[in-house]
């Protein structure tokens, strides 16, 4: 199992679609006992949180966001924790919107320092 990822700030490799989260956003991530948190913020997003559940390498989660346009969207999201050889950590994300419709893939990893 990769570390702990409390403590930790990730970013986006890549933009996504307008009023999502991308290269500006900035998640910065707790975890206690299986237990798994995040404020983020950055881009299109106000402001958004995370909350789930991580079992080895796997972290099932639900988020709600504010965006600059004001409206609020929410979704389910899992993502695998890997090590980059570098020594940072990076997830793979497979969400879906459930407060619209839409799905995707994304991939977050901790900023070059």
């Amino acid at each position: 199992m990769a570390r702990s990822l409390d403590g930790l700030v990730f970013v986006p490799v890549a933009d996504q679609a307008p009023g999502q989260v991308g290269r500006r956003t900035r998640f910065e991530y707790h975890e206690r006992d299986g237990l798994v948190w995040a404020d983020y913020h950055g881009g299109d997003v106000v402001r958004g949180h995370l909350i789930g559940t991580r079992a080895d390498d796997t972290v099932d989660f639900r988020y709600v966001q504010l965006r600059l346009d004001g409206t609020t969207a929410s979704g389910h999201c899992t993502s695998l924790v890997t090590e980059l050889p570098d020594g940072r950590l990076r997830m793979e994300e497979t969400w879906t919107w459930e407060s619209r419709e839409g799905s995707g893939t994304s991939t977050v990893e901790q900023p070059l320092e």
